[in-house]
C-alpha cells in the first residue's frame, strides 16, 4: 500500500511557486518604466477600459459587419466572444484564487476593479479570439491583432494583472480563437468541423 500523496505547502493563491512570481516581478519592475508615461498611461487605460466587457470588440464587429452589410459577422464574434467569457469567467477562473496585483496611490485614469480571480486575464483571452474572428478575410489583420496586443498589455501596466495572467489569458484565447474560426469556417462551407 502506498502513502497517501502530500500536496506541496505554499500560498494556494499562487500555486506555481517562486518561477512564476519571479516572472511577474521582473515584468513588472521593467514595466514600471512606462508607468507614469501620459502617452503610454493614456493609450493603455484606455485600452484597458474600452474592453471592459468586450464592449470594443462588439463594437468593431458591428462596424466590420456594417461595412461588408453582413450582420453574420456581428453575430459570429458576439456569440464566440459570449462563450469565451462563460469559459473563462466562469469555471477556469474558478480553479484559481490569484490575488490581483496591488496597485499603491491613485490611479491617473478611472478604471474598473474586478473582483475575480487575476488568472487568466479575461481582457486577453477576449482580445486573442476577438482578434482571431476579426482577420477573417480582412486586407487589416495586423491591425487587429495589434489592438488585441495593446489590451492583453494594457492589463500589465493598469496592474489589474500579473504578466503571467495574461500570457495565460493569451493562449487560451488564441486557442479558442482557432477553435471558433474552424467552427465558423465550417459553417459557411455548411459542413461540421472535423
Amino acid at each position: 500500500m502506498t502513502a497517501p500523496v502530500t500536496p506541496p505547502s505554499g500560498d494556494p493563491e499562487r500555486p506555481a511557486g517562486g518561477v512564476v512570481d519571479r516572472f511577474d516581478d521582473l515584468v513588472d519592475a521593467w514595466w514600471d518604466r512606462l508607468r507614469g508615461n501620459r502617452l503610454a498611461d493614456r493609450l493603455f487605460y484606455t485600452a484597458s477600459e474600452a474592453a471592459d466587457f468586450s464592449l470594443l470588440w462588439h463594437t468593431l464587429g458591428v462596424a466590420k459587419a456594417l461595412a461588408a452589410d453582413d450582420p453574420r459577422l456581428a453575430i459570429e464574434l458576439s456569440a464566440a466572444l459570449g462563450l469565451e467569457s462563460a469559459l473563462v469567467n466562469g469555471p477556469v477562473k474558478s480553479l484559481f484564487r490569484r490575488s490581483r496585483p496591488v496597485h499603491e496611490g491613485p490611479r491617473p485614469h478611472r478604471l474598473r476593479q474586478p473582483r475575480t480571480s487575476s488568472f487568466p486575464s479575461g481582457h486577453a483571452s477576449a482580445a486573442m479570439v476577438a482578434a482571431s474572428i476579426l482577420s477573417r478575410d480582412s486586407r487589416v489583420a495586423p491591425l487587429w491583432w495589434t489592438l488585441a496586443g495593446i489590451v492583453a498589455t494594457s492589463r500589465v501596466h493598469v496592474r489589474i494583472h500579473h504578466a503571467s495572467d495574461v500570457i495565460g489569458g493569451t493562449v487560451i484565447g488564441l486557442a479558442l480563437g482557432a477553435l471558433a474560426r474552424r467552427v465558423l469556417d465550417a459553417g459557411r462551407a455548411g459542413r461540421l468541423p472535423v
